[in-house]
């Protein structure tokens, strides 16, 4: 068993000599067998043990046990408490957490740089059956990873739990029993105690070792996609303002099991996470990208998609922005919500270049000045805002121009337009109004940039 978890620790680059690790010590027979084995590595140890406070005084016995061992081994120790029952919710995910935020504030703290957990590989064929019974796909059936990205390992992911105990009997390591793995009332007890050894019985003695495997081997998968979607994520998914967006036709090109991937991955960089995200979910998504309307919405939990022309948009489901209205300072920067610049600068004629800038061409235009009254406002397009771009036959709405131009829906709310007075002098994209726009004759010219913020 020893040489097992050797194997696991290098195999995953788990340590190097002299690194702090905390030990994660319920005072479980997994959690003291994983201390008992790290001692005799090259580390500087730390006990971390979280009191739950959910089983009274048989919690507060396992605070002095993990105590004393600590002590007996001459190992620093740090105890903490989490009121779990008063948080409310669900219990065996509100106990998680609590732990989580435990190893994280550790880390953080410079106390430790990584947190061994016990979780064996009778742990990881409960964990994939558990997830293959709610419906998880591949990144789901890998099961625990034997590393996570913030800094949690797991030396004993490859020994069974009966090695675990059988290792301690022979070496005479007491342990606690944690009388709650007896009950039936968390789901993943039932697996244990009840579903698992039934399927053993009446269908497959080595039930759990596939389950094992199938860990073992979406893992490997998951690896491979995980660099993929970094690859296809970088090329393919646009972030701004908390919201993340893709083309449909990019989408449409790529395999089906790489669409699904981006499509969850775009979920949960909007999101956060994807709790409560699931296959049907998905699907929906990719039904909408798939449809030949460019419009459509799709509800998701906490999260909606949103269709427009070839795009996809994700964010959550939040107030629409607000109008906005401010005055114009020429020269100046004006700073439009949703992460838009707009420079304007007052230029004479002879100051410019060869190329003229009062000619409306990749972010740049121009008005003639003296035909401007002076006072100037930008504000965001509102529906029947209509006016006559420079070079157009006559006054067009500008909602036409957005269907002209294929500009999404969730770009035209905040979309800016220049007025003086009432009438419409200048709009982003389609320029300025054929009655003050800047020509060669113009002697003074007001320039106007678009840019995006940094």
């Amino acid at each position: 068993m020893l040489e097992r978890i050797a194997k696991t620790i290098e195999r995953y680059a788990m340590f190097r000599p002299g690194m702090a690790v905390g030990v994660a010590v319920s005072g479980g027979a997994d959690s003291v067998c994983l201390l008992h084995v790290l001692q005799e590595l090259d580390l500087r140890l730390h006990v971390l043990h979280l009191n739950h406070k959910l089983r009274g005084e048989e919690s507060l016995g396992d605070v002095e046990f993990v105590r004393q061992l600590a002590e007996r081994l001459g190992i620093p120790c740090t105890l903490q408490e989490a009121d779990v029952e008063a948080a409310g919710g669900n219990l065996e995910q509100t106990a998680r957490e609590a732990r989580q935020a435990f190893f994280r504030q550790a880390r953080a703290g410079g106390l430790v740089e990584r947190v061994a957990l016990g979780h064996t590989r009778s742990d990881q064929a409960e964990t994939v059956l558990f997830r293959f019974l709610r419906g998880a796909g591949t990144a789901g059936l890998a099961g625990i990873r034997p590393v996570t990205y913030d800094g949690l390992v797991r030396p004993l992911i490859e020994v069974s739990r009966e090695d675990v105990e059988h290792y301690l009997r022979e070496r005479g390591i007491a342990w606690r029993e944690d009388s709650s793995n007896a009950g039936s009332q968390f789901a993943r007890n039932r697996i244990r105690h009840q579903l698992l050894p039934q399927l053993e019985r009446e269908w497959n003695p080595s039930i759990r070792e596939n389950l094992a495997h199938t860990a073992d081997w979406a893992l490997a998968e998951e690896a491979y996609w995980e660099e993929e979607l970094s690859r296809l994520s970088a090329k393919l998914l646009q972030e701004k303002n908390g919201f993340v967006s893709f083309s449909c036709a990019a989408l449409r090109q790529l395999p089906l099991a790489a669409s699904r991937r981006l499509v969850r991955r775009a979920m949960e960089w909007a999101k956060g996470d994807l709790l409560g995200i699931g296959f049907q979910h998905v699907s929906a998504v990719l039904d909408l990208i798939a449809s030949p309307n460019g419009h459509g919405r799709v509800q998701l939990p906490e999260l909606e998609a949103l269709r427009s022309f070839d795009w996809v948009r994700f964010g959550s489901r939040g107030a629409r922005p607000g109008n906005y209205r401010m005055p114009v300072p020429v020269p100046g920067t004006l700073q439009i919500p949703g992460g838009l610049r707009i420079s304007l600068e007052l230029i004479e004629k002879a100051e410019t270049s060869e190329t003229p800038d009062y000619v409306y061409n990749n972010g740049m235009g121009g008005l003639d000045w003296p035909r401007l009254s002076g006072f100037l406002e930008m504000r965001n397009w509102q529906p029947g805002d209509r006016y006559q771009p420079a070079g157009s036959t006559g006054e067009e709405k500008i909602k036409t121009l957005f269907q002209h131009a294929r500009i999404p829906l969730w770009e035209r709310r905040q979309w800016p337009v220049l007025v003086d007075g009432e009438s419409i002098v200048w709009s982003r994209r389609f320029g300025a109004a054929a009655g003050v726009a800047a020509n060669s004759g113009s002697r003074s010219i007001l320039r106007i940039r678009e840019m995006e913020s940094d």
